[in-house]
């Protein structure tokens, strides 16, 4: 009986008579920019599609079924309450360390474009690195809940949990994947910050991470040659130059009011990864200045409507919720600045996608299972103190 009773409780935010009690201008944005990502792969990969597999909807029919599997996870992180994550926190830790210590295990993982960062399972690969970066928040927001003193008060509370990040980044770097390194080490950064870390801590934090960005750049020739080519991409348009060219001819191209849905012309094998890293400017192009501007508008709003989520949470007292949600949300916020500097030419080339638009099933999966998290932080907040209570 009881456990029946629990099960209604959890799967509340579902089927229950409160089911719409959490944000809707989230869930509501949310699900726009899904709809958006669904048009814009279609439309960047078409012309890939049919010349080399001979489907132009290959990518399309590979995106809806990812879309499916991210809704159904969606669903199913909904209907578990927030304690649970809590509560295994440490065993989630040890399964992203797990991965992304198997992708680079030959046999298990798989090597594409000199890159081990994904495991293939079948027809599909998938990429630990989202499924790392998701647990390693997971941890560090009930670190900062259980050691909360500790964190405020002490050095060694402070540095303790870059010493579990910290050979979570290396990993991270030996696929090599410092895109995922830069998103990991910024959303742990932040989260610490508002955790209660002092400002002069804080700061020598971000100095010594932004030492070790520079020492990693350094220590291999092509993300020296990535971050001097994007100064000026045009000195070497043909080598390393050419992705940030031809995305700048698109963004071009498109001037206020795009060429039109589906007329690109850059994602005719002039633009690389049309449908992945460089959605963005493939909107750009075809809807034009004013729908790049809406979309980035959208996506910084689901993030932000992330960090009040946190917000509304802390100031319940309900504080794993709430740096949980400052975590997914600031993970975000910074996937979409890299993406979108990266397209328009302000930072350095980096195999990193936009939530929700780019093509791919584990961020899109990762995404979904993220916005679970934010409604289901959202929905415990929202009930009455005695049933979040009941539910822990």
């Amino acid at each position: 009986m009881n456990l029946s009773l629990n099960l209604r409780e959890a799967a509340a935010p579902l089927f229950g008579a409160r089911r719409f009690d959490m944000d809707l201008p989230l869930l509501v944005g949310a699900f726009g920019l899904l709809a958006l990502g669904l048009v814009m792969v279609t439309s960047a990969s078409m012309e890939v599609a049919a010349g080399r597999l001979g489907s132009p909807l290959y990518y399309m029919n590979r995106q809806i079924v990812y879309l499916l599997v991210g809704l159904g996870a969606l669903a199913v992180t909904l209907s578990v309450p927030v304690a649970v994550w809590e509560r295994f926190r440490f065993l989630l830790l040890f399964l992203g360390f797990a991965l992304l210590v198997a992708v680079l295990i030959p046999g298990i993982g798989r090597e594409v474009n000199g890159s081990w960062r994904w495991i293939g399972v079948g027809p599909i690969n998938i990429q630990p690195s989202e499924l790392a970066k998701l647990f390693a928040v997971v941890f560090l927001a009930g670190y900062l809940v259980h050691r909360q003193d500790e964190v405020k008060e002490a050095w060694f509370g402070f540095i303790k949990p870059f010493m579990v990040l910290g050979p979570m980044a290396c990993l991270l770097i030996v696929e090599p994947d410092f895109g995922a390194t830069v998103v990991l080490l910024g959303a742990a950064t932040g989260m610490l910050f508002l955790g209660g870390v002092g400002l002069f801590r804080f700061l020598l934090l971000f100095g010594s991470l932004g030492a070790l960005a520079a020492l990693a750049v350094w220590a291999e020739p092509y993300r020296l040659q990535r971050l001097t080519g994007f100064l000026d991409p045009w000195q070497d348009p043909y080598g390393t130059g050419y992705q940030l060219t031809q995305a700048l001819i698109a963004f071009g191209r498109g001037e206020w009011f795009g060429v039109g849905l589906g007329n690109s012309i850059q994602k005719q094998f002039y633009l690389p990864e049309a449908h992945t890293d460089f959605v963005f400017a493939v909107l750009a192009e075809e809807l034009g200045m004013i729908g790049a501007l809406a979309a980035f508008a959208l996506l910084i709003f689901v993030a932000v409507r992330g960090l009040y989520v946190g917000l509304a949470a802390e100031r319940e007292g309900m504080l794993f919720h709430a740096y949980l949600a400052y975590g997914l949300a600031i993970m975000w916020c910074g996937q979409i600045l890299i993406n979108v500097g990266v397209n328009i030419g302000l930072l350095p080339t980096k195999g990193l996608t936009l939530p929700f638009l780019s093509y791919g099933g584990s961020s899109l999966v990762v995404c979904c299972i993220c916005l679970g998290l934010l409604l289901r932080i959202d929905w415990e907040r929202r009930q009455p103190r005695q049933e979040a209570s009941n539910e822990q």
